[in-house]
């Protein structure tokens, strides 16, 4: 049998109460961020997604089929 590891503390530690407001202000940071520039994020993601090239032995997995 493996020993257990204890469990690390962070090199900070804050209470559960404050733990949740930290990431609720990290999240909403996050989101305001995300919709000043997401423009710029979704350029950025479509200049670096491979291109298609429309192989006729490629299946379209979820193209042209009516749905179920």
């Amino acid at each position: 049998m493996t020993p257990k590891r204890a469990a690390r503390l962070p090199e900070y530690a804050v209470s559960d109460e404050a733990a949740a407001y930290i990431a609720d202000a990290l999240m909403e940071l996050a989101l305001q961020f995300e919709a000043a520039h997401f423009s710029q994020i979704h350029r950025h993601y479509q200049s670096i997604t491979p291109e298609r090239d429309d192989d006729p032995e490629q299946l379209d997995l979820f193209g042209k089929h009516p749905p179920f």
